[in-house]
């Protein structure tokens, strides 16, 4: 890594922007606009001109290093909307469905109406959205700290999970079970102050992408706590509590299936030994 004028998470960047740049070309004819399509151009484009910058010139700090890894995680993340059922139109969730009835003889997000409750839904929806800021307080508390090898260890991890997610999305598409479930669910999902909108604003942002298997929220936030065990305990131990109603929630306010759940885990896992052996080529 030293020897190399990228970055490892420069490398995972730039090679994910151009498979589904590349993905996206192939089904051009399918596309409803070439939108994504000029999204990735611009993100390789900005990302070979900040590594141009970033090698000759070292600036840009925090803007470069938090902020566009965010920005580039959250577009690709939006065009999954439509590359997903371009790519592969064949959704599993009948799949995913069948293997939870089968690990649990129920359904999992019917039979856990038994437990709803306005202030247990609303510490959980809550915890769920704080998947977006679990990664990006690390990343920001490292970078302050000054610790750059462990910012740029974890931040090429944490990319790496995104994109194998994104992956996934498209080589099993599911709705999940807040959409495929709704016709069994009895019991609707209300909080007591922010529950609305803060529902309003995820489905706003993750709108209809297939993006059920595997749990993507699952898989970064068992990362985050991984990293944060290793590079700052006392951030973990805030985490932990946070996390645990955070997987909890995928299932109680439906928008995963326990399989998926299963399906992140096992997401964490490979990319712990991807990073291992293939990034970093010791203990990661």
């Amino acid at each position: 890594m030293k020897n190399s004028s990228l970055r490892e998470a420069e490398k995972i960047n730039l090679f994910f922007l151009l498979f589904f740049f590349v993905l996206a070309l192939v089904h051009i004819r399918e596309l409803q606009s070439y939108k994504i399509i000029y999204e990735y151009l611009i993100l390789l484009s900005l990302q070979l001109i900040f590594i141009k910058i970033k090698v000759t010139e070292r600036r840009f700090g925090i803007l470069y290093d938090v902020a566009f890894p965010v920005i580039s995680v959250l577009l690709v993340f939006d065009s999954m909307s439509e590359l997903v059922h371009v790519v592969n139109p064949h959704d599993i969730d009948y799949r995913l469905i069948q293997m939870d009835y089968k690990l649990f003889g129920l359904y999992p997000t019917v039979y856990l109406e038994r437990f709803v409750n306005p202030f247990l839904t609303e510490i959980l929806q809550l915890s769920y959205s704080s998947y977006y800021f679990l990664p990006v307080v690390l990343g920001v508390v490292l970078k302050v700290q000054g610790r750059d090898e462990e910012f740029n260890r974890g931040l090429a991890m944490i990319l790496l999970c995104f994109y194998l997610s994104y992956v996934g999305y498209i080589i099993f598409p599911a709705l999940g079970p807040r959409y495929t479930m709704l016709h069994l669910q009895s019991v609707e999902l209300q909080g007591v102050y922010f529950f609305k909108k803060i529902s309003s604003i995820l489905n706003s942002i993750e709108g209809i992408k297939r993006d059920a298997f595997p749990s993507g929220h699952t898989a970064i936030t068992l990362l985050v706590l991984h990293l944060a065990y290793k590079f700052e305990r006392r951030l973990f131990y805030i985490y932990l509590p946070v996390a645990a109603l955070l997987l909890l929630s995928t299932v109680y306010c439906r928008y995963h299936y326990v399989v998926d759940v299963i399906g992140g885990i096992g997401l964490y896992l490979l990319t712990v030994v991807i990073s291992r052996f293939l990034l970093f080529r010791k203990d990661a």
